[in-house]
């Protein structure tokens, strides 16, 4: 499951959240959402994402964070600001796997 952004991550988690709590198949989903996703998060449904590269220190940072891995994410976002990439909403993005 290949989430295009982080919006799409936080369904696709919350659909998954519901019943099956091991499995990486979405339920059907209907309603609000209020999953906070941090590192330490144990992902459900969602193997692969598409995003830009967030602002630091919000909490979109923190989910990618969960995802990719902190340490990871830092060499990430290194490269990044050395190669002048762009930020937030109209940057350049980036396929995690």
């Amino acid at each position: 499951v290949i989430a295009v952004g982080t919006t799409s991550a936080r369904v696709l988690e919350s659909a998954g959240a519901i019943e099956n709590q091991q499995s990486k198949i979405a339920n059907a989903y209907r309603g609000d959402t209020s999953i906070y996703i941090t590192p330490g998060y144990t992902w459900k449904v969602v193997n692969a994402m598409i995003t830009n590269f967030h602002l630091p220190r919000s909490t979109l940072l923190a989910m990618i964070g969960s995802f990719m891995g902190m340490d990871f994410m830092k060499r990430t976002y290194a490269l990044a600001i050395q190669e002048r990439y762009r930020f937030f909403s109209f940057g350049d993005a980036m396929l995690i796997l």
